[in-house]
């Protein structure tokens, strides 16, 4: 089972207790709105499909945002997205994309630091809901929070995360939108849960009765992972992971540790997704100490001095490799590392050998 989490199970301790901790612990990992910053959202009508609400363009970031609530009927699932667009782009330029999905307990609203740099450097933004691994998980019992992380976290949903992907690029390039997307430069990216989503669209295969399960949508043409647990379950990650070609750009930090009640996973394991990632075109970047949720929304997580830090780094790390992605000339890549060599533990671009230009 490649689930989120695996099934080890705490020492005996009473409901409550693991209940409470598991949510407290949880809620370190992951990024959960407030009331107020919900309520804080801008969004008015518009008229730019069934479903869709915006906000007016930033004046400081040039960005507009606009949320659509599609609906799958063949699975009988929504699909809410957010899509964080270009302001000052002319209407005839094709906009690359990214399709961003969220951690376990997370939201279309989240990981909005990326979604507005994003959009800010010319390129789209399409924040992924998962209904069945989202915000809802932290309502209701809190005693009853353990069993709906573990149903978000089983295989029909982590398959149904990824449909949810192919689907909303289905729903964006169909609609008036779509004319100002380039088709041949779409990039997955994801956090945490929402990496693994990432890499199955980009090619990740497991085997289940002999038959090899792949659900890569052929449109991903690179991945940006940031703080991937493994594929539980699967115990050689190079046969899962050794068959995605597509470039991919890895970002964790060395404190990136994931701890709930009866599941450990060391920031070694993100490690060990780079390694067994195949294709040449590969870049790792490894920050010193932080913790798995200073790559969300959350303020202070990680270091109250370091979490703004490694966000800034984050951001130029992963525009650079996008500019690396679709030019073929990963120099500024290798010149971003170097530029926050201070904060990095590590840093491994690809060689030179290994510069992709797309068609």
């Amino acid at each position: 089972m490649w689930n989120c989490f695996d099934r080890r199970r705490p020492a005996a301790r009473s409901a409550s207790a693991a209940g409470l901790a598991l949510a407290a612990l949880c809620l370190a990992a992951v990024a959960v709105p407030s009331r107020a910053q919900t309520a804080a959202e801008p969004l008015a009508a518009a008229a730019a499909g069934a479903g869709a609400t915006a906000a007016a363009p930033d004046a400081a970031e040039r960005i507009s945002v606009q949320e659509f609530d599609w609906f799958d009927p063949v699975r009988q699932r929504p699909v809410p997205v957010r899509l964080y667009l270009p302001a000052d782009a002319s209407v005839t330029q094709l906009l690359p994309l990214v399709v961003f999905s969220h951690g376990i307990g997370g939201s279309r609203r989240g990981y909005s630091y990326l979604g507005r740099h994003w959009a800010g450097q010319g390129y789209a933004s399409l924040h992924l809901q998962h209904v069945g691994s989202d915000r809802a998980v932290w309502m209701g019992n809190p005693l009853a929070l353990p069993g709906r992380l573990q149903a978000a976290a089983q295989e029909g949903e982590a398959t149904a995360r990824v449909r949810d992907l192919s689907f909303a690029l289905d729903q964006l390039l169909a609609s008036p939108l779509g004319a100002r997307i380039d088709a041949r430069r779409i990039v997955a990216a994801g956090h945490s849960y929402g990496a693994n989503t990432t890499l199955l669209a980009a090619g990740a295969q497991v085997e289940r009765d002999g038959q090899v399960l792949s659900l890569r949508d052929p449109r991903i043409q690179a991945a940006i992972v940031i703080s991937a647990p493994p594929f539980y379950g699967e115990a050689v990650p190079q046969k899962v992971l050794g068959g995605i070609q597509v470039p991919s750009l890895h970002i964790t930090a060395t404190e990136d540790i994931i701890r709930v009640p009866g599941y450990y996973s060391p920031a070694a394991d993100r490690v060990a997704v780079f390694d067994a990632m195949g294709g040449p075109a590969k870049t790792l970047a490894v920050f010193e100490g932080g913790s798995h949720s200073i790559f969300t929304d959350r303020a202070g997580t990680g270091g109250a001095l370091l979490n703004p830090q490694v966000k800034a780094a984050t951001q130029a790390l992963s525009t650079a490799f996008l500019a690396s992605v679709f030019s073929g000339d990963n120099a500024a890549l290798r010149q971003v590392g170097q530029r926050f060599a201070g904060l990095l533990a590590r840093f491994s671009p690809p060689s030179s050998a290994a510069q992709i230009r797309l068609p």
